[in-house]
């Protein structure tokens, strides 16, 4: 087949996670093994670079410079959150004709593939080829057809290993703790939090998924419960954790709640779930050490915290996608698919099939409302990777004496 002479762009959409450098630092280093790929540039800031030409030339950046850019976490291009419409996607076509664009990546989730998908129909409309190619990257985890998404390993090993420091914190002194987790569809991040659990007290003792629709009765009686029982209660729930009617519980539980540009609820950046969630706990239980931390932004870029299995991933989606649309002139979106135990094959699947829809976690992973299921924990736990080790004081008790 005839090879398709032209430039690259690359571009960063959405939250950025430990390891998009990588699949960011993978399709540079790997285009440059093919001489029909004869610039490389990069958008600064995702598509509102790309359209206002803010561009760099990363055909020129060092090897050394781009490895030491690849872990590193945060979006080294810098992102955005801007979803387009067809006017945009237009005007974002517009700029890779003028430069003799041949070759679109744009890393993202699956508002990025949607961004993807109207590209190439802008493309296919004036017969101009482009090969567009959609890079999946989410710590949500929630993008479909993939077994799983780039950036989720790291940042639920930020959430395991948070929830173990939690766990040996609120051991020393104990009370009731709340950590709320990202996550506003999806629960994959939050039931991350079992694998901070090593002995049969350890928390989160409850752990409360959007996938199941929360009730204030059943938290406080299951907190009574917990209590009671342990002398303490650690708790895992998800930003967007919903009522029965499918609305977010802080909705109900806040007079006035922030709205994002788009006119979500502002779940991220805010206290006041934990807020609520803590207030409920004081007012009808009557247990005075109550604390929340909301995890916000720390579990998206956190240094230190990268599981390699993620690390070499993601890079690899960043490879593949430039192998595939080098060597076979076809758009996409890559896909991994899980193999043996543990071993992934990397896959192109249609533009449409990622774009605008999530996924959920699927019933199997969940254990009634407050908990995860095995199943989660041998799906997750591969992509986590190595987990440090706590440990308890071992030693024979002591007779009393004068409080016998």
């Amino acid at each position: 087949m005839e090879k398709l002479t032209g430039k690259a762009i690359i571009a960063m959409g959405g939250g950025p996670t430990a390891v998009i450098n990588q699949s960011l630092v993978g399709a540079v280093l790997q285009a440059r093994q093919y001489p029909h790929i004869t610039q490389f540039y990069g958008a600064f800031q995702g598509v509102e670079g790309l359209v206002t030409e803010q561009l760099c030339n990363l055909s020129e950046a060092t090897r050394h410079n781009l490895e030491m850019v690849a872990a590193t976490p945060g979006a080294g291009m810098r992102s955005t959150r801007v979803k387009p419409d067809e006017e945009y996607c237009k005007r974002i076509f517009d700029v890779c004709k003028a430069h003799g664009v041949r070759y679109f990546f744009y890393i993202g989730g699956n508002d990025s593939a949607e961004t993807c998908r109207i590209v190439n129909k802008f493309a296919l409309a004036e017969s101009y080829e482009l090969r567009v190619m959609h890079i999946p990257k989410t710590i949500d985890n929630d993008l479909r057809v993939t077994d799983h998404c780039p950036g989720y390993g790291s940042a639920a090993k930020f959430v395991a290993q948070a929830f173990m420091g939690v766990n040996l914190d609120n051991r020393s002194l104990p009370g009731v703790y709340v950590g709320v987790v990202m996550g506003r569809h999806a629960g994959f991040l939050t039931a991350a939090s079992v694998f901070a659990r090593k002995y049969d007290d350890d928390g989160p003792h409850l752990i409360y998924v959007p996938e199941r629709h929360f009730s204030s009765e059943e938290f406080l009686a299951s907190v009574d419960a917990t209590y009671t029982k342990y002398g303490r209660a650690v708790i895992a729930v998800s930003e967007g954790i919903q009522d029965e009617r499918g609305a977010p519980v802080v909705a109900g539980l806040v007079k006035e709640v922030e709205r994002d540009s788009h006119g979500n609820i502002q779940l991220s950046g805010s206290t006041s779930l934990g807020d609520a969630l803590t207030g409920l706990v004081r007012e009808k239980l009557k247990i005075k050490r109550v604390r929340s931390d909301t995890f916000g932004y720390l579990q998206r870029s956190f240094l230190g915290c990268v599981s390699e299995v993620d690390a070499n991933e993601a890079r690899e989606v960043g490879e593949r996608a430039v192998q595939i649309a080098a060597w076979h002139r076809v758009d996409g979106s890559i896909t991994i698919e899980r193999v043996g135990d543990y071993g992934v094959r990397y896959n192109l699947t249609a533009l449409d099939e990622v774009a605008k829809e999530t996924k959920s976690m699927p019933d199997s992973f969940i254990d009634g409302v407050n908990n995860v299921t095995v199943d989660f924990k041998n799906y997750a736990r591969p992509l986590l990777g190595g987990l440090p080790v706590y440990e308890r004081i071992h030693a024979p008790i002591v007779p009393k004496i004068l409080h016998k």
